[in-house]
């Protein structure tokens, strides 16, 4: 129980720094879908996902390495590679 909680604050922050950092004002970090594509459904290009993906870098104090960046197309994806991160 606790773990599904865990993960649905991770997604939750996660929606926030998108948010702000996208700059997206139509939506709140609880109503953003997990499972929606940051670049095929939201538009988002390299540039703002290498914003993003700084960000959680510094959030979480892990490394996303640039090769790993295909795998990170949605909140959900990005959830489950910063819980390997941190347990890694």
């Amino acid at each position: 129980m606790a773990r599904s909680r865990d993960k649905k604050e991770l997604i939750i922050r996660i929606a926030e720094i998108i948010i702000f950092e996208l700059k997206l004002k139509e939506i709140t970090p609880e109503a953003f879908d997990p499972t929606l594509d940051l670049v095929d459904e939201l538009g988002v290009d390299s540039m703002d996902l290498a914003t993003v993906t700084l960000v959680l870098q510094d959030e979480y104090g892990i490394t996303i390495d640039e090769d790993d960046y295909p795998k990170l197309r949605n909140i959900n994806m990005i959830a489950e590679y910063i819980e390997q991160e941190l347990i890694a």
